[in-house]
């Protein structure tokens, strides 16, 4: 049995030092926040490790809602001043973007009670505090696939893998991961894609498997995938691969070569009510103390690079952030899917009805 490194003393010390940084004021019965995440299991731990934790502290209750990461319900919002949102979970692209657009409020990090130096990326987040890392993989089942795949590759070897793959309904991840199936070097993906005939070779290469797989778009559905025997791997969300180990039992196995990792922020959309309070809770729940207690819940690495030192050794093996997972990345470019998402999608599209 895994034992956190995360005490409840520690987290008492957190609860204090972040009283001292902002100060806690008695809660009155209309102190409340709306959190809206992702669902799922990712939802489920930030509840244990930061929603509950965070209401007993404060006084604070805290309302949850959930979405798909649909950034045209903030921008609603916010744009018709009718936000109920006062917290979001929201991804890296998204984060930029509706910034850029005045959507999102921008941050004060000493209000914060924060060092932006010790979170990853930079101050194109400025709206944002990054919360969790999550990486795109391949996954199998080893009960029926003891010899797994060992690259990226293997994806796409119809011929020593057999069977139906299941894939992301996205050219995200499925573009990349067909150049590198097709000889390109991790760190010349972006580069080649930034052509038309990079994108064309990687459809060319989605084409030796397209007959084979099948699409999903719920991250619940690769697990089940497996579970049900309709693929032989598939690509998933880390998370959802070691949730369905950890609490259902499950055999599946992550193979991380050319894994995508990207990471998750906090962010507040302008105009909520809430805004003081929002600032409490991001604070509480980007402390190093707060984002090493997610990692005991589910296995995403921490956007406070201080948290990494309080996670336990065990832990930290799943995590996509253990530095022999690290190595194995593709060193995403969140500002080339900025520039050229729309333009790719259009194209995927086209390719899939062919």
């Amino acid at each position: 049995m895994r034992k956190s490194l995360v005490t409840a003393s520690a987290l008492a010390v957190t609860v204090l030092a972040l009283s001292s940084l902002l100060p806690l004021k008695f809660a009155f019965a209309g102190d409340q926040l709306t959190i809206t995440a992702g669902g799922g299991a990712l939802q489920a731990s930030q509840r244990k490790a930061l929603f509950q934790p965070f209401s007993k502290a404060t006084g604070i209750k805290i309302t949850e809602d959930e979405y798909n990461f649909e950034v045209d319900k903030i921008r609603a919002m916010v744009e018709t001043k009718t936000v109920s949102w006062d917290v979001v979970d929201i991804n890296q692209s998204a984060a930029i973007k509706l910034c850029d657009s005045g959507i999102l409020e921008p941050l004060d990090w000493k209000k914060l009670g924060l060092d932006q130096a010790k979170f990853l990326g930079d101050s194109r987040y400025e709206c944002g505090v990054p919360t969790h890392v999550s990486a795109t993989v391949v996954a199998y089942d080893k009960d029926k696939l003891p010899n797994g795949p060992k690259a990226v590759a293997d994806l796409f070897d119809l011929e020593k893998f057999p069977g139906k793959r299941g894939l992301y309904k996205d050219p995200y991840t499925n573009l990349e991961w067909a150049l590198i199936a097709d000889g390109v070097s991790k760190k010349d993906v972006y580069n080649v894609l930034r052509t038309s005939e990079g994108v064309e070779r990687a459809l060319k290469k989605l084409d030796t498997i397209k007959k084979d797989v099948i699409w999903w778009t719920s991250g619940a559905q690769p697990p089940q995938l497996l579970a049900d025997g309709q693929v032989v791997m598939t690509s998933a969300w880390n998370g959802r691969i070691y949730d369905a180990v950890k609490n259902s039992g499950k055999h599946f196995e992550i193979m991380w070569d050319a894994q995508i990792a990207t990471f998750n922020l906090w962010a507040i959309p302008k105009g909520t009510p809430h805004r003081d309070e929002a600032y409490k809770f991001i604070g509480f729940a980007a402390s190093p103390h707060s984002q090493a207690e997610m990692t005991r819940f589910i296995a995403y690495g921490t956007g406070n690079t201080e948290a990494a030192k309080l996670i336990d050794p065990t832990i930290l093996a799943d995590l996509p952030t253990a530095p022999e997972h690290a190595v194995q990345a593709i060193d995403f470019d969140v500002l080339f899917w900025i520039e050229n998402g729309d333009q790719l999608r259009q194209r995927f599209t086209a390719w899939l009805a062919k």
